[in-house]
């Protein structure tokens, strides 16, 4: 490491983007965030970049539009970041559920699947007032898991914290 910042191999995965996906509650930001600073690359939440483009809330989006709408600014931002350079991107939970949205970020990334156990994500949820879908994760949580299971790299965070799941993280890119 140099000057904090991890040194890089010639593997052209080095270019490209970091993709940190999961379900809600996983630490998915928090990562990202610390990946960022490791590596100096500019950190990008999906989720803000919607709030940003749209100048709508997330709850404000599904409630003027629906999940339906939110889904389809969520898509324009996918087609966005994915274009990108050397960004540490973490994607709303299901953004990458859609296979569209999955394979553009597959093509220009690494893609990384955050997970946790379902007590760990209750802990993480349970006074979170700003998700939409956050009332019924236990039901979207199973929906989602076999998706999930098709990521490339799957990382555990439920007895980790964020600093060292953010290290598996860059090793996963470094090699």
């Amino acid at each position: 490491m140099l000057n904090g910042v991890l040194a890089m191999s010639n593997n052209p995965l080095h270019e490209r983007n970091i993709v940190l996906t999961g379900f809600m509650g996983t630490g998915k930001t928090t990562v990202g965030q610390i990946v960022a600073d490791f590596i100096g690359w500019h950190f990008v939440d999906s989720d803000d970049e919607i709030v940003h483009r749209f100048g709508m809330s997330i709850p404000e989006i599904f409630e003027k539009h629906g999940e339906e709408g939110f889904r389809r600014y969520e898509h324009i931002i996918c087609q966005s970041l994915a274009s990108g350079r050397e960004q540490v991107i973490s994607t709303g939970g299901g953004m990458l559920v859609d296979s569209v949205n999955r394979e553009l970020m597959m093509k220009n990334g690494l893609v990384v699947c955050l997970t946790a156990s379902p007590d760990v994500i209750h802990e993480r949820l349970k006074n979170d007032e700003g998700r939409p879908l956050a009332k019924d994760w236990e039901a979207l949580f199973q929906k989602r898991q076999d998706i999930y299971a098709q990521m490339p790299y799957q990382l555990d965070t439920t007895n980790l914290p964020p600093r060292k799941v953010a290290e598996k993280v860059v090793a996963l890119w470094r090699n």
